[in-house]
């Protein structure tokens, strides 16, 4: 299984968001939200248990999240979060290597994993009568995966592997959602090179594996959601049978993940010897999430970074011709709500050896400027929630369930509140432009943010400076 990354597009996970030129009709009216149902409870044991009936198609989406993604590890435990995604398809106490992937894949659904920044998931997609069947195996393998030292062996070549395709032999490898978390943040636990450094996962023994297993993979560590046409009571019943009776864990003390007020501009480059073309991405620390700025963000996002009518696309593409696209967004390991902990805005460009950074930059800066000194327009605003609005129901609708459930799951392990899903619409809602400028002027000044270049030449490393204005 591949981690969760927009720069793969092979993967079948990856949740890309489609942005559009819409029209911009009036602000939607809170009688017009729609209701998703949550019946949200947690065993005894911990575990966080959010359901999500939905009628529409005869099938079920079951996921389970684990609370321990890329920058969660422990320090001397580097890499080992993706090492556990591969590891959770070896087998279990009741099915063998690779059998559980047989047994969804037979009963005709569809499975994955993915690691993020902070947490771990799993997901099936299976005609709704195999519910009880995904439930008793995601529970076999909670209760006890299959820690051997085959296994381990195995998958520590195969995360080896995946990491040299992926990154290391890969034009733009890593680029700009590994290499740009290392030089826009300062805390260890956002900066580290949580998936192209192999140093600990080759170093990791049996016992060392045995042990993070047991402490992150625990019911109280973890949230499941079922979305789907199934009936509550019963799903209610089938997850008592196969989840309660497994113990919960004294957890770990969890990490300090804040970042500094970043007070200087950050640069950065990079040689990369297999790329053709320049890149270039500059990436803002975001408000704190759940604040109104970080909904104000939001917006700023759609006003500035996404689709054809995007101020940057506009500016940059279609009227200097710099580029051809300009892409990016808030969390590139997913979704502005499916993270906990600081978070970049980020946006990227590829461009030709004749047009320079340095003109780059400045019409980043002059499009910047337009939001950060003065209201953006009603007219402006009501077209930045529409798209906001459009794009976060495609997001609850995607993949059978399984967009909903990512939800579900996320506002249950960070917010303990997965109805938070159905008060999204309404904080956007709040927003004003005097809160976008304000917001714009805070965390879009230059000086909080970072700015990474790929050199396409041959260098003597192909490891990363960094340096300051």
């Amino acid at each position: 299984m591949n981690i969760f990354l927009r720069a793969i597009a092979v993967l079948p996970l990856v949740l890309l968001l489609t942005w559009g030129a819409l029209a911009a009709p009036p602000a939607p009216t809170a009688s017009s939200s729609f209701t998703v149902p949550v019946v949200y409870y947690k065993l005894p044991n911990g575990l966080r248990v959010a359901l999500s009936s939905d009628h529409s198609a005869p099938t079920v989406a079951v996921a389970v999240y684990y609370r321990i993604g890329f920058r969660v590890e422990p320090k001397d435990r580097t890499g080992f979060a993706h090492l556990f995604e591969h590891m959770m398809f070896q087998g279990s106490q009741n099915l063998g290597k690779m059998e559980m992937i047989k047994l969804v894949q037979q009963n005709g659904g569809t499975l994955n994993g993915s690691t993020r920044f902070d947490f771990t998931n799993y997901f099936e997609i299976v005609p709704a009568n195999k519910l009880e069947t995904m439930l008793w195996a995601e529970a076999d393998r909670m209760r006890g995966l299959a820690v051997t030292e085959d296994n381990l062996k195995n998958q520590q070549g195969v995360v080896g592997n995946e990491v040299k395709v992926n990154v290391l032999n890969r034009p733009y490898g890593g680029f700009p959602w590994l290499d740009m978390p290392q030089y826009a943040n300062s805390n260890w636990y956002n900066a580290h090179n949580f998936y192209g450094d192999l140093k600990d996962i080759e170093a990791a023994t049996l016992p060392d594996v045995q042990q993070f297993f047991k402490t992150y993979y625990a019911p109280n560590n973890a949230a499941l959601a079922i979305v789907g046409d199934f009936d509550t009571a019963e799903a209610r019943k089938f997850v008592d049978k196969y989840f309660a009776g497994i113990p919960s864990v004294p957890q770990p003390k969890e990490p300090d993940l804040t970042e500094p007020r970043q007070e200087k501009e950050m640069k950065a480059s990079k040689p990369d010897p297999q790329a053709k073309r320049p890149a270039l991405a500059v990436a803002y620390h975001m408000p704190a999430r759940n604040t109104p700025e970080y909904y104000a963000m939001g917006l700023i996002d759609q006003i500035l970074l996404e689709g054809d009518d995007g101020w940057l696309h506009e500016e940059l593409v279609q009227k200097r011709g710099m580029t051809g696209n300009v892409e990016g967004g808030i969390n590139l390991l997913g979704n502005m709500y499916n993270y906990n902990g600081p978070m970049l805005w980020t946006m990227d460009l590829y461009h030709d050896n004749n047009v320079k950074d340095d003109d780059i930059m400045a019409a980043i800066d002059s499009t910047v400027e337009r939001i950060r000194t003065k209201p953006v327009d009603q007219k402006t605003l009501d077209r930045a929630l529409v798209k906001m609005r459009s794009d976060f129901y495609d997001q609850v609708s995607q993949s059978n369930g399984f967009g909903r459930a990512d939800l579900l799951c996320s506002f249950a392990l960070f917010d303990d509140n997965p109805q938070r899903i159905n008060d999204i619409e309404t904080q956007f809602r709040k927003i004003t432009p005097a809160l976008i400028q304000k917001t714009a002027e805070e965390y879009l000044r230059p000086t909080n943010r970072t700015v990474l270049t790929i050199e396409p030449k041959a260098g003597e490393s192909t490891q990363a400076s960094k340096w300051g204005n």
